[in-house]
């Protein structure tokens, strides 16, 4: 069986499809020496805890059977043009592949070689052409994913405009690889992709580092406020996908939820996976709860006592045992306007307080107005309900800390009482 593609075809895309050939329920083409094929990699929801795309992975072996890395391929075909009319093949043939196999079900991620997606998308005609083609195989144009590498951008003027008539088509974009070398919010601000693909590398440094871990997670937010789905690619191993599902990614792709394979897979077999990863999660986020619950009601129930003795006591006789307890920096009391009402008050025994010394410019905290910082503003909010910050760098030592905080009425108005804590083992 040949491929037979729709009327008005541009001769390039004519072409290639007679390389294209139908053998035991699936199309392969022959490019030169080389052997083509498609492998399939589902990409999964976790909230609907089911495969919604495929990723279209080349496979390319020799005349003898042995298999090539598809950059080698690409590399050895020297001129440009050689590499495009390739690229458009490999894509052709993905796409017959996909709507053979998976039907009308999910997306299709398709990946483009930033040069290649630049020139292709400024020819007006050859993309027209492939729009006609992809819909004559019964594939929208909405259902089509197209990857694309950030790098391209510093060095190609006309990316956008490409962008933008890439876009034009009704496909969706995606950035590849955000997070490895250069990479920047100011090319998600331009070029808006639907989805954003994180670098395994961010992965693997977060698996290794709950502060990493941490900025993961706002960086995933971050990109949500962008306007992006995240999807986060390489995930190989259980842990690995805890922390994908933590860290609040829409999409995940990886060994651990299915490899390549020649064939597509249909959904039913993933829920399976997914759900053993949400019990899981939940398991673990019960024991963090009862280890932090541990580890803070001491904290909390003794700035409650501070609280209350405030009202009757001068603030440092009130704080005391506030104060004598094991990992507390710092206290300090707010007003309305977030500024210190007197000095800190520090631990017995505490050496004076001094900022590290690379950043004494930022001053002592007297001298500071803190009224943006959320310990400052949701007391305010609750006043006599104790709030407690995310781990941040405090400027005293400098180590990791938590802030936690209680808004109490003094003479008609609110004050602030807040409390330093060391949380140097949350910083690695």
């Amino acid at each position: 069986m040949k491929a037979a593609l729709p009327p008005g075809a541009d001769p390039m895309l004519l072409q290639l499809a007679d390389t294209l050939v139908h053998e035991g329920g699936r199309w392969h083409a022959r490019y030169g020496p080389w052997l083509l094929e498609s492998h399939f990699q589902p990409v999964f929801s976790f909230p609907h805890r089911r495969a919604v795309g495929y990723e279209a992975l080349l496979r390319v072996s020799d005349d003898s059977g042995q298999v090539a890395p598809p950059l080698k391929f690409f590399e050895q075909l020297g001129s440009f043009e050689a590499q495009w009319a390739a690229d458009r093949l490999c894509r052709l043939l993905h796409a017959h592949n996909f709507v053979h196999e998976a039907g009308d079900m999910g997306w299709l991620f398709l990946n483009i070689h930033p040069a290649v997606f630049v020139h292709g998308a400024l020819q007006t005609e050859a993309m027209a052409a492939s729009v006609r083609t992809v819909q004559s195989l019964g594939l929208p144009m909405h259902r089509l994913v197209l990857e694309v590498t950030e790098d391209v951008m510093a060095q190609e003027v006309d990316f956008e405009q490409a962008v933008s008539a890439v876009r034009q088509t009704g496909c969706l974009l995606a950035l590849d690889d955000f997070g490895a070398g250069h990479s920047n919010f100011d090319r998600i601000w331009h070029i808006h992709p639907e989805i954003v693909k994180l670098d395994r590398s961010l992965l693997r440094r977060a698996c290794g580092s709950p502060r990493i871990a941490r900025v993961l997670a706002q960086m995933v937010s971050l990109l949500h406020e962008c306007g992006s789905l995240v999807l986060l690619e390489g995930v190989e191993t259980r842990d690995e996908a805890l922390l994908a599902l933590d860290v609040d990614v829409d999409l995940v792709q990886g060994f651990v939820f299915g490899r390549p394979v020649p064939g597509t897979l249909g959904p039913s077999g993933a829920s399976q996976e997914i759900d053993q990863i949400w019990a899981l999660l939940d398991e673990r986020h019960a024991a963090s709860r009862l280890a932090h619950d541990v580890r803070i009601t001491p904290y909390r129930a003794a700035l409650k006592e501070a609280q209350q003795r405030l009202a009757y006591q001068p603030r440092g006789l009130a704080c005391a045992a506030l104060l004598a307890m094991r990992g507390v920096q710092l206290a300090f009391v707010l007003d309305e306007q977030g500024r210190h009402v007197d000095e800190p008050m520090l631990p017995p025994g505490s050496e004076p307080l001094r900022s590290d010394p690379r950043f004494e410019p930022l001053g002592l905290p007297s001298e500071a107005r803190w009224a943006r910082r959320p310990y400052f503003r949701r007391a305010l909010d609750e006043p006599g309900v104790v709030q407690m910050t995310r781990p941040y760098l405090s400027l005293y030592g400098p180590r990791m800390c938590v802030t936690l905080s209680v808004a109490v009425p003094v003479a008609g108005r609110l004050q602030v009482l807040c409390v330093d804590v060391d949380w140097a083992g949350e910083a690695a």
